[in-house]
């Protein structure tokens, strides 16, 4: 069975979004082992400078590393990367697979995005558009989009 994570700094707050998600994970029982990894945000003051905001991506971007294994196909979600439809999402995720990568890593940076780091890490960077989202909400999107993807694969009718 695929296993499929979104790997994500901080944590989420609001119940809401937090139901939503714990929703389409219910959800994606029967298709892969999906879960979120929550990881501490790194500290900073209330107008840093360009030194720590540096500080503080590249040790987000240890702590995001540490969670990725050798074999995973990453997706660094970064404004810079590429829009796809949820047809292609769910093409992506199904030929990592095929090609025998079972685990698939969705990465969330923080306020400040992600390091370069984890974006080279990435085997296919994608944006979720060109409007901006809190990073809380990204996850339920992208959680949703990932049960979408499987009900595609698997001809469902959630998909129309």
């Amino acid at each position: 069975m695929q296993s499929v994570n979104i790997i994500c700094i901080g944590k989420i707050k609001e119940k809401y979004l937090a139901d939503a998600i714990k929703e389409y994970s219910t959800r994606l029982t029967p298709f892969c082992k999906f879960q979120i990894i929550e990881l501490d945000e790194y500290r900073l003051p209330d107008k840093p400078s360009q030194a720590q905001i540096k500080a503080c991506l590249e040790e987000e971007g240890k702590k995001i590393l540490s969670k990725i294994s050798r074999s995973s196909f990453v997706i660094p979600m970064c404004i810079e990367g590429k829009t796809v439809s949820s047809e292609e999402l769910s093409a992506i995720i199904r030929d990592a697979g095929v090609s025998g990568r079972s685990t698939v890593d969705f990465v969330i940076g923080g306020s400040f995005g992600l390091s370069d780091e984890v974006k080279n890490r990435g085997d296919l960077r994608i944006s979720m558009g060109r409007m901006t989202f809190p990073h809380q909400l990204a996850r339920v999107m992208l959680s949703e989009q990932v049960y979408r993807s499987f009900q595609i694969m698997t001809g469902g009718k959630y998909h129309k």
